[in-house]
């Protein structure tokens, strides 16, 4: 039976855009000033379309059981592709928490500020979001499917639109602004204590991978693949781009809280003009898309990995079905490591460090996941030439490897600068902050391995 084509340009660059923009990575962004639109380019090209070319070559040579699993394994054997395809999932379970204290800090800098940096309240509201939508996402995908879609505009597109807006109508009023827009602001000062926030950029893009999957319905994907990679590259640049420009017009840098930094430009927006009323509202609508973004990646990572289970790579106990067809072992599981994982808001000095590291540590084993997949693509071209794509990357060979050691260089780039600490943020002791990151990343990448013991 011929696969239908349905999919158009702007339909894919759509998918892209719901899969990656988050108005919860502008903060972050909004720290290196005028100079984060020279960043944001340079992870567009050596990450956002490294990734997304790469990726839409594999899933369309190997569309029937698409993925980072079945690409990997494809290349190196099911022992790498079961690796690939854990860090896919593991690389959630410190994101989790980071996320999660993005809602509740939103909630007190609207509500009760004094409890922004307060973790006896932090963790609760991390812990019950937490779990409650494990128990939403048990009862089927279909239940988590319509919260996502309802979430993701309330919660994302309306609150970029406004912050978007209002900074424009900030500049054409002539309010004062925080930054200079001249010249020599553009160019960064390289300074390895600024770059490491390059890591929470780069996670911001991550995920684009997640649309190659659509390959087989795409209408001629030679051509409309590349331009709908563009299209929305273009539009999550832009965004990106004029979100965290507005936070950095109307928030000073060194009052930016890279956690709480949504509410703050709000409140500076609308306090001067008497709308100050606005901005609990708004931060309700910033919670929601939040929450969209939790629910959707609660059950995602966790059904690939449970394919993962049904091909005997994991114990009898992870394949476990529940009468909603959800894998609720590996649900109950993930959400039992990422409480764990929360505990570095009782270490680190104060929430936005424990934001921070926790972002950090889920980056790099993203990026580590990401190498595999760059490296997998170059051997496939040679041992498994003869497999049709639907899709390729241009020049041919050496074209693949072009863009995959662009690709894998800022990955290596990411993963090891992630263990500085940055200028701009107190982490506490630097021992205390690579010692988490280390045991973060080895407790988090080495259980295939022991797994694999104890299978035999």
């Amino acid at each position: 039976m011929k696969h239908k084509k349905v999919i158009g340009v702007f339909t894919l660059a759509m998918i892209n855009v719901a899969a990656i923009d988050s108005i919860r990575n502008l903060p972050i962004i909004a720290e290196y000033g005028v100079s984060l639109i020279f960043f944001l380019l340079m992870a567009a090209i050596g990450f956002l379309l490294p990734t997304s070319l790469v990726s839409a070559e594999l899933a369309s040579g190997w569309s029937k059981e698409g993925g980072i699993y079945t690409w990997v394994k494809a290349a190196f054997g099911k022992d790498a592709g079961f690796l690939a395809s854990w860090l896919q999932w593991s690389h959630n379970l410190p994101w989790y928490p980071a996320v999660l204290s993005f809602i509740a800090v939103t909630l007190a800098f609207a509500f009760f500020p004094d409890l922004a940096d307060d973790k006896l309240y932090l963790l609760p509201i991390v812990f019950s979001v937490l779990w409650i939508f494990t128990y939403i996402n048990s009862k089927g995908i279909e239940a988590s499917s319509k919260i996502s879609e309802f979430c993701v505009i309330v919660g994302t597109i309306v609150p970029s639109i406004l912050l978007i807006g209002m900074a424009i109508f900030w500049v054409v009023t002539g309010e004062q602004m925080q930054i200079d827009f001249v010249r020599d602001d553009f160019l960064p000062k390289f300074e390895l204590g600024h770059l490491v926030f390059f890591s929470g950029m780069i996670l911001g893009f991550a995920g684009i991978e997640m649309s190659a999957s659509h390959i087989m319905d795409v209408k001629n994907p030679q051509k409309n693949y590349p331009r709908a990679i563009l299209l929305s590259s273009f539009i999550i640049l832009l965004i990106m781009i004029l979100g965290s420009l507005a936070i950095a017009i109307v928030v000073p840098n060194h009052r930016l809280d890279i956690v709480g930094g949504i509410v703050q430009a709000f409140e500076a927006f609308l306090t001067p003009f008497g709308l100050g009323w606005m901005v609990p509202i708004i931060s309700i609508f910033v919670v929601v898309g939040s929450i969209g973004m939790v629910s959707t990646w609660i059950v995602g990572p966790v059904r690939s990995l449970h394919v993962v289970a049904i091909k005997n790579d994991l114990p009898d106990w992870f394949q476990k079905l529940n009468k909603n067809n959800m894998p609720i072992n590996l649900l109950i599981m993930q959400a039992v490591i990422a409480s764990l994982t929360s505990v570095a808001f009782v270490l680190m000095p104060n929430v936005s460090s424990a934001f921070w590291v926790l972002s950090v540590l889920a980056a790099q084993l993203y990026v580590l996941m990401y190498m595999m997949m760059f490296v997998s693509a170059i051997k496939l071209r040679y041992s498994h030439a003869h497999i049709e794509r639907m899709y390729r990357i241009p020049f041919g060979n050496v074209g693949m490897w072009v863009v995959s050691l662009v690709g894998i260089s800022c990955c290596l780039f990411v993963f090891f600068i992630g263990f500085l600490p940055p200028n701009h943020l107190e982490t506490g002791h630097i021992f205390l902050y690579v010692a988490f990151l280390v045991i973060g990343n080895l407790l988090l990448i080495f259980p295939p391995w022991i797994i694999k013991y104890f299978k035999k």
